[in-house]
């Protein structure tokens, strides 16, 4: 919710001010999932989490929060899922690849170190930021979290829009 530091314009001598409220030490985190499977329109599977204050002290998602996205989208999707994952410490977390390893659905692989231009899900986040995020000043985390479902939601009924940022990979879906 803090604004963007950016510079402007003002009269000579005039130093422009822009008021804004303190810090928010809260975060709202968001998990997605982006899925194919030839045949079948793209989907998009997310959760949100906001940091409260309270919780288990986490301010983002923990293995478990991935583990249970896992299941509903294992439960949503009927079927198999081949996970390609980049290397966020947390989805290398030893409770998670103990879980994972005794799920005879579930395949997992990771992307190379840093490879933000192969992970389709960059691009919903650059779709969500450079629509519904922006020009909007936040006035609350409510707000915040309202708009990034609207925006989430949008393009989680346009499967194009989730096929366009496979295709910004340069990756393709093969099967056998």
């Amino acid at each position: 919710m803090t604004p963007p530091q950016a510079k402007t314009w003002s009269q000579r001598g005039r130093t422009p001010l822009v008021r804004v409220r303190g810090r928010s030490r809260r975060r709202v985190s968001i998990a997605a999932l982006t899925c194919f499977k030839p045949g079948h329109r793209s989907r998009l599977i997310y959760r949100p989490r906001r940091d409260d204050g309270q919780r288990d002290g986490r301010k983002s998602f923990s293995w478990r929060d991935y583990r249970d996205l896992l299941i509903a989208a294992h439960q949503q999707l009927g079927g198999p899922i081949v996970l390609v994952w980049d290397n966020l410490n947390v989805h290398k977390a030893a409770g998670l690849r103990e879980w994972a390893a005794a799920r005879d659905w579930l395949t997992i692989y990771y992307l190379p170190p840093y490879a933000p231009d192969l992970n389709p899900v960059e691009g919903i986040w650059s779709l969500l930021r450079r629509g519904w995020l922006s020009n909007v000043a936040f006035s609350t985390p409510e707000h915040l979290i309202q708009r990034i479902r609207r925006g989430l939601r949008h393009i989680q009924y346009r499967s194009h829009l989730i096929d366009g940022c496979l295709a910004e990979t340069g990756l393709a879906i093969r099967t056998g």
